[in-house]
């Protein structure tokens, strides 16, 4: 991502806001009245443009951008489990790589789902996902994004997302959208 585009929104800070250096993974804090650009909005969070450097802003943080928080997920109360897992991969839909506008899923990096049931009568979800490259700076924030998101989920306790590379990721892997957005198709 270049940073700055015409299609950039600016924004100043209304709150000092812990955000995430892209793609170095580095938690640090941009203080209030901090002017940038947000570059990319999408599945809750946001990348933005200050100074030189790309930041992630989690959407917990959106007020700070002057934005609204994502709401909250809601599921039946007599869910089965294949509602919860309709939901799990709708919200693995939102996990994206601030560097890439496509979401884990269309990229082909989620290996695997299942979901189990706890004694309590609550769920636990295990994720293969993987990385375009095992070097990515971003693989723990994609990691901890993904359990965040899926532990949002009503039922959901624990999500246990497991980082492979067997088989290694390639491009084939990509949904043809995905492909499309890319120019790999």
């Amino acid at each position: 991502m270049s940073g700055f585009s015409l299609n950039s929104e600016p924004f100043t800070l209304t709150r000092d806001c812990t955000v995430i250096m892209v793609p170095q993974g580095e938690s640090v804090t941009l203080p209030a009245g901090q002017i940038g650009y947000i570059t990319q909005a999408l599945g809750g969070s946001f990348t933005v443009y200050v100074e030189g450097n790309l930041f992630r802003v989690a959407g917990d943080d959106a007020d700070a951008l002057g934005k609204e928080p994502p709401p909250p997920l809601e599921l039946a109360a007599d869910a089965s489990d294949a509602d919860v897992e309709k939901l799990v991969w709708d919200q693995l839909r939102t996990v994206f790589d601030p560097e890439i506008p496509i979401n884990v899923v269309e990229l082909g990096l989620v290996y695997d789902v299942s979901l189990g049931h706890l004694d309590d009568g609550q769920r636990k979800v295990y994720v293969k996902l993987t990385l375009t490259a095992p070097g990515c700076g971003m693989g723990d924030i994609l990691v901890d994004d993904a359990r965040t998101k899926l532990e949002m989920v009503p039922t959901i306790s624990e999500a246990d997302i497991d980082l492979v590379f067997d088989p290694p990721w390639n491009h084939s892997m990509m949904s043809d959208a995905a492909k499309l957005e890319t120019g790999m198709l």
